[in-house]
């Protein structure tokens, strides 16, 4: 494959996006390329993002990308964020979750229910020097995460905050988080209420990070809650409705994920086709063989009837739409394509596709986390099926 269609193919259809978009995009995958890819393979060992990263992706604009401008931030489209996400996981999901937690999630909640007052506060420094985590899962309670035990006790002119939560992505990171608890529990999901925490609140403090199989450069970590005292000013959204910001948040935050498994296929696959190119087994490149032709057309089939679900639940969240169905359907394909064309990309490298010396092994160890964070495959499926049979 020449350069030229290398490059077109890793863009997609021209026509789809607007001259800001594509400058956007050409900027973040400049980005991706000179400053992430020379340290993915040093992240990956020692389960650490580097600060120079860090202090580059608020530097450039990709931590407050939907964030209005005058609270710091870019001031542009969903879609945009997107994009971002999916460029930088083409050469490192562990930058992609990153970056997807902190615009789809934490900023987003900021941006949709957060007080004028809690805007002002937090987006700019999330938009220029805090990263963000977002704080629902516990231990019995993942899928159901209604089933919550953390609790929130009022105490006049705070809350205290008591509890444990897990698989807190951004957790080491992160200086303000978005924390669910239950201040009602007696009335089940309806005293689920959402609090800005800061890491530095009394009662606040980061556990065990997970030493996990992939996206190991991105923290994951307990977050204990001990008393934790939480102003009342900063209750996210109206008491007893956490839920209601926990659910319409992670619709819009699997739209993020789907974009961190197309971008993680599509570097998959841009190593597929160039070692193919240059693997010679009887006198010629392994690629001009039928069989091994096929295999690639395959993969990229299947990502990009992936890339434009994940772009259609995009553009309809932006137009406003209603697009919980196909974010759930983005989310639920393109993790399945992320894992295939993977795995296919070791099996095409061969023995060296099995060796942390080639790349491609990695990205099949961090795709396997798409079929399991901001909802599993099976409530994934779930969703899809009640949309569509109406109950």
């Amino acid at each position: 494959m020449s350069k030229a269609a290398t490059e077109a193919y890793a863009s997609g259809p021209l026509t789809s996006y607007t001259e800001d978009e594509q400058m956007f995009r050409a900027s973040v995958r400049e980005f991706a390329e000179g400053e992430i890819r020379p340290r993915v393979e040093e992240m990956d060992e020692h389960a650490k993002m580097a600060p120079e990263v860090l202090k580059q992706l608020f530097e450039l604009g990709l931590m407050g990308v939907e964030t209005p401008e005058e609270h710091g931030g870019t001031g542009a489209s969903f879609f945009m964020a997107i994009i971002g996400v999916e460029e930088l996981s083409r050469v490192d999901p562990s930058v992609g979750v990153l970056m997807d937690v902190q615009n789809t999630l934490v900023n987003n909640a900021l941006i949709r229910w957060g007080s004028p007052e809690q805007q002002k506060k937090y987006l700019p420094r999330l938009a220029s020097d805090t990263v963000g985590a977002y704080a629902l899962s516990e231990a019995g309670s993942g899928s159901d995460a209604f089933a919550m035990q953390t609790r929130a006790v009022d105490k006049g002119d705070h809350y205290e905050l008591t509890g444990q939560k897990l698989w807190i992505t951004n957790g080491n990171e992160a200086g303000i988080f978005v924390v669910f608890a239950n201040a009602k529990p007696e009335e089940g999901y309806r005293g689920i209420t959402a609090f800005v925490v800061e890491k530095g609140f009394e009662g606040f403090s980061v556990g065990k990070k997970e030493n996990k199989l992939g996206i190991r450069a991105s923290s994951t970590t307990e977050i204990i809650l001990d008393g934790c005292k939480v102003p009342k000013e900063n209750v996210l959204g109206e008491f007893g409705k956490g839920y209601k910001v926990s659910i319409e948040t992670l619709n819009e935050g699997r739209i993020g994920i789907g974009a961190q498994m197309i971008g993680l296929a599509r570097g998959a696959l841009e190593h597929a086709l160039a070692y193919t190119g240059e693997r010679t087994q009887f006198k010629q490149p392994i690629n001009q063989f039928q069989g091994v032709q096929f295999q690639l057309a395959e993969m990229a089939t299947e990502l990009e009837a992936a890339r434009l679900m994940v772009y259609n639940a995009a553009r309809m969240k932006d137009a406003g739409l209603n697009f919980v169905k196909e974010a759930a359907m983005a989310k639920l394909y393109s993790s399945r394509v992320a894992e295939k064309v993977s795995s296919k990309a070791i099996e095409l490298y061969g023995g060296y596709g099995f060796v942390k010396d080639y790349p491609v092994e990695k990205l099949w160890r961090d795709s396997k986390i798409g079929a399991i964070y901001e909802g599993t495959s099976n409530m994934q499926l779930q969703t899809i099926a009640k949309l569509i049979i109406g109950k």
